[in-house]
């Protein structure tokens, strides 16, 4: 078989990108953003916001992913805009740290919250992310029907939750705000909120690695996109709604973990272990998004000559990135053992968002480059949305170059250390 076989549908690239947006965020997150800002008001304005923002990213993915549906998405449209270069530099933070540092990351999380339910050793609580991570590479590994299935039934169990705690929340006797004094909000306060909302939303890039699986990629890849992001902002913005329905901003300011704090004046203790299960069903759904959609990018690497071969290479049987998916699953292991992921993590995602910044702005580029190139849909809002989201996003990495220089300079060395990588499988290639 030459090509991954397009078995994907509407509903599991939906679930796909609900699915890896929503996973610890909403339940802890909160608590950062209420200490930030200290207003009910600001505090939803800056959801809203940073969803509409984010949304505004995704009808671009939109556009670049109904024109070049192809695997590996987001890889593709930088070196179709930019060069091969930048492709490989995106494939390699990607590969390297984004992909196995964030599985890494929230396998840890679940073993956390299993805590919960179960007193577990260090070492327990690493040999259960690990188990976490094996099993759901496993599944992947024998189908992509099999990984879409595990997305659906977790997803769905996870917007299933978290609109209990809404509705609950929501019905509960409603607690009055502190009014005392007006709020002062510095914009300092602003920009570590809106960091840590852009931070809840991220993910919806994820989709477009596995376009060439997508049946009828040219209205089920935007429409996903569309669909889920929708989703997503609705049940956020309703969360942090319901939150204050229970709790004053200081409280939730002061409460490690908010989801399940609500959750237990809700329910009593009965709803925080309750809320527990639902966070864990939740980062079972992000992990399973992040191992099915991350082994497409070395994938689609390797089919241009730009990585490895074998990771090219498709299962016979199973018609699966095999390869890929057993080598990631085993990074993320190390990651996992090691405790780097943690550091790799905040390194990491200031480069991300540099290949996030320039796949929107690949749309400008290719409208221009490729003035020909059909494309069976168009980002919604254009100019405008893109502009929007591209100044913002300049904002957002020239913030975190003043106030946090040193993490944001090894990022962004991090990235470059990639350069010298590509020139060898150029060089091999040629």
């Amino acid at each position: 078989m030459d090509q991954l076989p397009r078995k994907l549908g509407l509903l599991d690239a939906t679930m796909f990108v609900i699915g890896i947006v929503i996973g610890s965020g909403i339940f802890l997150l909160p608590n950062l953003i209420a200490r930030s800002l200290p207003s009910g008001a600001a505090i939803v304005g800056v959801w809203v916001v940073a969803g509409i923002l984010s949304a505004f990213g995704a009808f671009a993915y939109a556009e670049l992913g109904a024109m070049m549906p192809h695997t590996g998405g987001q890889y593709v449209y930088l070196r179709e805009a930019y060069g091969e270069m930048w492709g490989f530099l995106c494939g390699w933070v990607f590969v390297i740290a984004v992909i196995p540092a964030g599985t890494a990351f929230l396998a840890t999380g679940f073993s956390i919250y299993l805590a919960h339910f179960i007193p577990l050793s260090p070492w327990e609580r690493v040999a259960i992310s690990l188990a976490l991570v094996t099993v759901l590479s496993a599944i992947n590994y024998i189908g992509v029907r099999e990984g879409a299935w595990v997305q659906r039934i977790f997803t769905s169990l996870k917007i299933g939750g978290l609109l209990l705690l809404i509705i609950g929340a929501l019905s509960a006797p409603h607690i009055t705000q502190q009014t005392a004094a007006a709020p002062v909000v510095s914009y300092s306060g602003y920009g570590i909120a809106m960091a840590a909302c852009l931070m809840a939303y991220n993910g919806w890039s994820y989709v477009s690695f596995i376009a060439g699986e997508v049946t009828e990629p040219q209205r089920n890849l935007p429409r996903s996109l569309w669909l889920g992001m929708a989703a997503v902002m609705l049940l956020y913005v309703s969360a942090n709604v319901a939150y204050m329905n229970v709790m004053t901003v200081s409280e939730i300011a002061a409460a490690e973990r908010v989801g399940a704090t609500v959750a237990e004046r809700v329910a009593g203790p009965i709803g925080a272990s309750a809320l527990s299960i639902v966070v864990l069903m939740s980062i079972i759904g992000a992990i399973n998004g992040c191992i099915l959609t991350g082994a497409r990018i070395p994938f689609a690497q390797a089919r241009d000559g730009l990585f490895f071969s074998q990771f090219g290479h498709i299962h016979p049987r199973f018609h699966t990135p095999s390869f890929a998916i057993a080598v990631q699953a085993l990074w993320s292991g190390v990651l996992i053992i090691t405790g780097s992921y943690e550091t790799l993590a905040d390194y990491s995602i200031l480069s991300a968002w540099v290949f996030y910044t320039m796949s929107v702005a690949a749309v400008w580029v290719l409208r221009r480059k490729l003035p020909d190139l059909p494309r069976p849909h168009k980002m919604w809002g254009y100019p405008f949305t893109l502009w929007a989201f591209l100044i913002v996003s300049v904002w957002f990495l020239l913030d975190a170059l003043v106030n946090q220089p040193k993490v944001s300079t090894i990022a962004l060395l991090f990235g470059a250390a990639g350069v010298p990588f590509y020139y060898l499988w150029r060089s091999k290639k040629q």
